[in-house]
């Protein structure tokens, strides 16, 4: 079961990108990987969305990796919150509505720290490896 669902992702992934430039590819993985990790839920979708018809992006190929990448956005929820709470304190006696509201603030810091350096780097790295890979012209 396992094996045909990622035989299914990988065919419509392959589909979803049939035709585009490898550095448009470059830039989807790099944006839906980066949006996708945004810790709150519900807006890497919406952010995918936006990020596409501002960027001219593929929309569907941007949200499929948004999907694929809705795990981690859920592993890293704590992890950014904490990295966070380093950089954003939290006050001391707040109600609780003013605790949700910090904790999604941390969270979204600790994001913001780790994952927009990392996609930049991601697009670099790739973007190099593309343009230093042999070309394979026997197709043509």
């Amino acid at each position: 079961m396992r094996a045909a669902a990622i035989r299914l992702a990988t065919f419509r992934f392959a589909t979803a990108l049939h035709g585009l430039p490898p550095e448009t590819v470059v830039l989807i993985l790099a944006v839906g990987f980066v949006l996708g990790t945004f810790p709150v839920y519900g807006c890497p979708t919406l952010f995918c969305l936006l990020a596409a018809v501002a960027l001219r992006l593929n929309l569907p190929a941007l949200q499929l990796v948004n999907q694929l990448t809705s795990p981690l956005q859920i592993a890293l929820l704590v992890p950014f919150a904490r990295l966070g709470a380093r950089i954003v304190p939290s006050p001391a006696a707040a109600p609780a509505a003013w605790k949700l509201g910090t904790a999604a603030l941390q969270a979204i810091t600790g994001w913001f720290v780790v994952c927009v350096p990392l996609g930049i780097l991601l697009y670099a790295s790739l973007v190099c490896w593309l343009r230093l890979r042999p070309v394979d012209n026997r197709g043509a």
